[in-house]
């Protein structure tokens, strides 16, 4: 405490503190220490992390609703009592840029939305939008088109889980708690993309998973051509996700199609994999995914 000024000792949760704070549970001493963020180092901080459980709190105080599903998503609190015939999806997000500001970002993202949703925060930089689905409800274009919209206005990198659409009922939290992990997982292995699904991430995560003489098999049949050609790697995998579309795959690389097709058959020719057999274009994304991770 006499390192910190302006920290405060809590001897129980704090249920609300500044977002200039960080806060810390000292399990042994039973007490959580809130510091101001202004006072701590970078290494201060991961060393406390290390020491302590780093705790995070909402930035503000929430509705009744907000906090009934902050404290069931979050800390498997008491479920919401609502409809058994209604339908939620939980789009989360990632915010990554300096001097975040919720405030301003919330009502923001309530604006794309035609009817009222929950937003809960889980620090200054991830939250969840609780999406009652009804007739109306974003698209993934609309989602993208909102993303750019944001990162454009506050000067921001943010990226969204489009999850799906779940039927109220006691296994919700376990669905939202699986998409979280496939979210935390993207954001930690996965190259940088505004808009992330399930189908998208999927096949990264069965990949991330393989058992290692499985990778090394794939390593073996096909990952070492990227390795000696890292652009033949960025080549084959942009004409994979667009669908096999050459045209759509030149421009996205701003390469003339002549070059695109010279790159593909180089490719063949190197491993003797055609891409249009769905077989060979499924195991050749596999081995870009796998390539992805070594990097």
């Amino acid at each position: 405490m006499s390192l910190y000024k302006d920290s405060i000792l809590y001897s129980e949760l704090p249920k609300h503190t500044s977002d200039h704070f960080y806060i810390f549970f000292d399990e042994p001493q039973n007490n959580w220490l809130a510091i101001p963020k202004a006072s701590l180092t970078e290494k201060e901080i991961n060393l406390l992390q290390v020491l302590y459980e780093q705790v995070k709190i909402p930035l503000k105080p929430l509705s009744t609703l907000s906090r009934i599903w902050h404290d069931y998503l979050l800390f498997n609190g008491s479920m919401p009592s609502l409809s058994a015939e209604s339908n939620f999806r939980f789009i989360q997000f990632h915010v990554k840029g300096l001097g975040v500001d919720p405030t301003e970002i919330e009502p923001a993202i309530k604006g794309f939305f035609s009817d009222e949703v929950q937003i809960i925060w889980e620090d200054d930089h991830n939250g969840i939008v609780i999406e009652e689905r009804r007739q109306l409800s974003l698209t993934e274009s609309e989602l993208s088109s909102m993303a750019d919209t944001l990162e454009s206005d506050f000067y921001v990198k943010i990226s969204f889980y489009f999850g799906r659409v779940y039927p109220f009922s006691s296994h919700l939290r376990n669905q939202f708690l699986q998409e979280k992990e496939y979210f935390e997982f993207a954001k930690e292995n996965l190259e940088r993309t505004n808009i992330l699904t399930f189908e998208k991430i999927f096949p990264a995560f069965v990949a991330f998973n393989l058992p290692d003489f499985m990778k090394e098999k794939i390593k073996q049949e096909l990952s070492s051509v990227f390795s000696e050609d890292p652009e033949l790697y960025t080549t084959i995998k942009v004409f994979l996700e667009n669908n096999l579309n050459a045209s759509l795959t030149a421009k996205k690389l701003y390469i003339h199609r002549n070059t695109l097709q010279y790159r593909i058959d180089k490719f063949i020719d190197k491993t003797g994999v055609q891409l249009k057999d769905f077989y060979g274009a499924f195991t050749v994304f596999l081995a870009c995914l796998l390539f992805e991770q070594r990097k």
